[in-house]
């Protein structure tokens, strides 16, 4: 059985973790109130998609192809994103709680992370060139081998990113950020 092509549709308020999402390819659809957790997306394609006020917590993404999409106020607990297919793969996340996720080893170059909670999230050897962090809270979220050159991070908080063991070059953090960059050091800044 060939897989199911779906285009400008909108799925309100389903809940999939019951019924499974039908494999195959959604192209400019709309995903509102929709409650996938721990549904799997295996092989599934999402282009240009949006989801909004949805819940994703431990899905599976194995294979899962994410090429423009956004997700808003969504809560995408424990995701491995790190199992996704790879190419093209681009999202932007608005006011998302990504806690426990990981993106490791992943290219995100210019990614946008606004008002987002990234607690405990592992972005070890990710390329994230050139990407926005507006005012997330990153804590306890790790950062080692990481690319972070013309990342801006000026507006978040709590992090903790060794200079020395990670790619920094023209990245943006605020003053009050310093002790996030030098904790290692063991030093009063004042």
């Amino acid at each position: 059985m060939a897989n199911k092509y779906t285009e400008d549709k909108t799925f309100e308020a389903g809940d999939f973790t019951t019924t499974t999402i039908q494999p195959g390819e959604y192209d400019h659809c709309v995903f509102s109130g929709c409650n996938f957790s721990n549904t799997s997306f295996t092989g599934i394609h999402f282009i240009e998609c949006t989801f909004t006020h949805c819940d994703l917590s431990l899905a599976s993404l194995v294979q899962t192809v994410f090429r423009d999409v956004q997700f808003n106020d969504c809560k995408l607990l424990g995701l491995r994103f790190d199992d996704c297919d790879s190419f093209l793969l681009s999202f932007e996340f608005n006011r998302c709680v990504l806690n426990f996720s990981s993106f490791f080893t992943l290219k995100l170059k210019k990614t946008k992370f606004s008002s987002c909670e990234l607690q405990q999230v592992d972005f070890t050897e990710a390329d994230l060139t050139e990407a926005v962090f507006s005012n997330c809270d990153l804590s306890g979220s790790m950062f080692d081998n990481t690319i972070l050159e013309k990342a801006d991070l000026g507006t978040s908080f709590n992090y903790t990113i060794d200079p020395e063991r990670n790619r920094i070059k023209k990245a943006r953090f605020s003053l009050a950020g310093l002790p996030g960059l030098l904790g290692k050091y063991d030093i009063d800044i004042v």
